[in-house]
């Protein structure tokens, strides 16, 4: 009788191959490690309390997710590019308070005014940010959008007087209180803006710059990119973004306040960690940041549905920015690990026939 065996290079290809499958199966699972989250964390609170999934509650979680998603479609381009924006929460302050005094102090100016003011108060915030970034050759951007946290607190608190100013125009408070049926007109603002940054991103040449930047910023350079500006520009969309956060928190609280943001930049850089960002840059996606901050909403809004005290919340977001972190760890683990097994199948005695 004839035994007959595999040859070592068919044993060892065959080893290879279900490495790499296994990789990639633990791989995908990391990839949706977010939206497995968000079902789990919305799962246990359903459980906990039936109202969580009613229509009217699941308005109440957009809404309250609403002002970290815009904050966070404008963090995900400065994170991309490997930089932070620590200023976001005070640029809403600032904006909001602008806007506020730009209509009670000028009676011929219309209400609809006060929204391209917001935005704009924003837009020039962030061009100082990169402004001082780039043209100032600091570092690395922690520290001029520190300091715009600090002055635009400033701004806000001295004509202000420290006081709120109330009595938003009804356009302003539209957009932060209004609904059509159980949807609010902010989670609409957010899908909107969502998009537009998802084609910037996908679709156009700017797009690509900035993944570049953020993969690698001296080969960028090389190969023609116009780095400066693009960081600049960078900035100047993510103050925008916190001018537009700053008409949903006016319109919700029909009033502008010198306190309003108060960490939300924390916030908004947590739900673009948690939907699958990468501090060290080139990688990040919308999709995952409007996860991540639902999740952040899901948590705020469950902990109150079950009475929990606000300072727990502070709590969980930590948890979940661990979490977060810690699959990122992970992914890159895995993404090394595939790549040297790929290799080592390309290498195999007859890996041109092996299927992929």
């Amino acid at each position: 009788m004839t035994v007959t065996t595999d040859p070592p290079g068919a044993i060892a290809a065959g080893g290879s191959r279900a490495r790499s499958q296994g990789l990639r199966a633990a791989l995908t699972v990391v990839r949706l490690g977010p939206v497995l989250l968000l079902v789990l964390i919305g799962g246990i609170l359903t459980a906990l309390n039936p109202l969580f999934v009613s229509p009217v509650n699941l308005g109440n979680v957009g809404l309250e997710a609403s002002v970290v998603a815009i904050l966070a479609l404008g963090q995900l381009l400065v994170i991309i590019t490997a930089g932070i924006d620590l200023s976001v929460g005070s640029v809403i302050a600032m904006s909001s308070v602008l806007g506020a005094l730009w209509i009670r102090d000028l009676d011929l100016v219309t209400g609809w005014l006060v929204i391209p003011s917001m935005i704009l108060a924003g837009g020039l915030a962030g061009a100082v940010n990169g402004t001082l970034f780039v043209k100032g050759r600091l570092p690395h951007p922690f520290l001029p959008t520190l300091a715009m946290l600090m002055v635009a607190r400033g701004v806000a608190l001295v004509v202000s007087d420290g006081q709120p100013i109330t009595g938003m125009p009804a356009s302003v408070t539209a957009i932060g209180s209004d609904r059509i049926g159980q949807i609010p007109l902010a989670v609409l603002l957010v899908v909107g803006l969502a998009v537009l940054v998802h084609v910037l991103l996908r679709h156009i040449t700017w797009g690509q710059w900035i993944y570049a930047i953020g993969g690698n910023r001296e080969a960028a350079r090389r190969v023609g990119v116009p780095v400066n500006k693009v960081l600049i520009s960078v900035y100047v969309f993510s103050g925008m973004c916190a001018g537009t956060a700053a008409i949903v928190v006016s319109g919700q609280t029909n009033s502008a306040y010198p306190t309003a943001g108060n960490l939300m930049e924390l916030s908004a850089i947590a739900a673009v960690i948690i939907g699958g960002a990468s501090f060290f840059g080139g990688r990040g996606t919308v999709v995952g940041t409007l996860v991540g901050a639902l999740i952040l909403g899901v948590i705020q809004n469950g902990l109150n549905l079950l009475n929990v005290q606000s300072s727990w919340q502070y709590v969980a977001l930590g948890a979940a920015v661990v979490i977060a972190v810690e699959l990122d760890v992970l992914r890159n683990h895995l993404e090394t690990r595939l790549r040297v097994v790929r290799s080592e199948e390309s290498e195999q005695p007859g890996a041109a026939g092996v299927p992929a």
